[in-house]
């Protein structure tokens, strides 16, 4: 066994040449831990225990197939320890039609579950004094809490999006004094400014999530499949879709926010956006100077779309690269 590892030495040590390291921010110090060492990974999250910090970051709707990617994300979920994130609920809003297609509580056991409800719909409900309905709907999904996704210029560039009236910030502030559950707020893929950053940290949430720039863009999604853009028109809106801030930027920003505001009431966060490797999700929660999850969703979604199973072996190689990382990369 021994001659044959030396002979693949021999025979792969051309191929396995590098040039450059990619530490992503972080230092190797390999002589300080052992593979015994094992780390904690678990967090508390939303007045539970989480066994890795990670997150199923909100993908699907009200479509057909939502049912059963659900039903396997929350089956992986609960079984693997992480929390996960419910697509748009809107279509549970005024009909329970598609209720089964999002309910997990089922499969994810005791596990964190968060529904979640768009910032235009949350503000319609709001004018029309229904708010009632968004607190309904989340107990009837047996959700710990409900995620607000925040998406201006998603809803602008959407063939059948929704004109919002006033400032997200304003409605967020009118929702948290009639909805008395956990909130998460988020962005839907380009991120978000430190000044939005630091009113948000104002506000008594459960987390603000990233959903930066770097990974599924809802803008630029909303274009391909809008006509007009299509067929050579509105040009001069495409370049929305290249405006929004990494995750990396939004973590400086966090830290200099944190440090000159010790008693802000919002001090969790999911980092997501662009975030394509555990090594990647480590650096950035290293350097973020609050407690956090590494949240992701295409990755997930690829993995749903075969089986709960593939989920699974998903999460035991992220949490497998995530001890590694915390041994070695300091």
């Amino acid at each position: 066994m021994s001659q044959d590892r030396k002979k693949d030495h021999i025979e792969l040590a051309g191929a396995s040449q590098t040039k450059t390291s990619s530490n992503h921010g972080l230092v190797y110090e390999p002589m300080l831990s052992g593979f015994k060492d094992a780390q904690d990974l678990s967090i508390e999250w939303a007045g539970k225990k989480l066994k890795y910090p990670l997150w199923i970051s909100s993908m699907t709707g009200g479509t057909e197939k939502a049912g059963p990617i659900n039903a396997n994300l929350a089956r992986a979920a609960g079984k693997s320890g992480i929390g996960m994130g419910l697509g748009s609920c809107r279509s549970l809003i005024d009909s329970d039609q598609r209720l089964e297609d999002f309910k997990a509580r089922k499969y994810i056991g005791d596990g964190v579950l968060f529904a979640n409800l768009g910032i235009a719909q949350t503000e319609r409900l709001l004018a029309s004094g229904k708010t009632d309905k968004i607190t309904e709907m989340v107990k009837k999904l047996e959700a710990d809490g409900l995620i607000i996704h925040v998406n201006p210029l998603q809803e602008y560039m959407q063939p059948e999006g929704d004109i919002i009236q006033a400032p997200p910030l304003q409605t967020i502030k009118r929702l948290i004094e009639r909805f008395k559950l956990p909130l998460i707020v988020k962005e839907v893929g380009q991120g978000m400014g430190p000044c939005s950053l630091r009113e948000l940290c104002k506000l008594p949430l459960e987390a603000i999530e990233f959903s930066a720039f770097g990974g599924t863009n809802f803008t630029k999604l909303e274009q391909t499949r809008h006509k007009a853009f299509n067929s050579g028109k509105k040009n001069e809106l495409l370049g929305f879709a290249d405006i929004g801030h990494s995750a990396s930027e939004m973590v400086e920003w966090l830290n200099q926010i944190l440090e000159e505001n010790d008693d802000l009431p919002c001090r969790k966060f999911i980092i997501s956006g662009g975030v394509n490797s555990m090594i990647t999700g480590h650096s950035l929660r290293s350097r973020l100077n609050a407690p956090s999850l590494i949240g992701m969703a295409k990755a997930y979604l690829d993995k749903a779309l075969i089986s709960s199973e593939a989920v699974e072996e998903l999460i035991e190689e992220q949490a497998e690269a995530l001890n590694l990382a915390s041994l070695y990369l300091k």
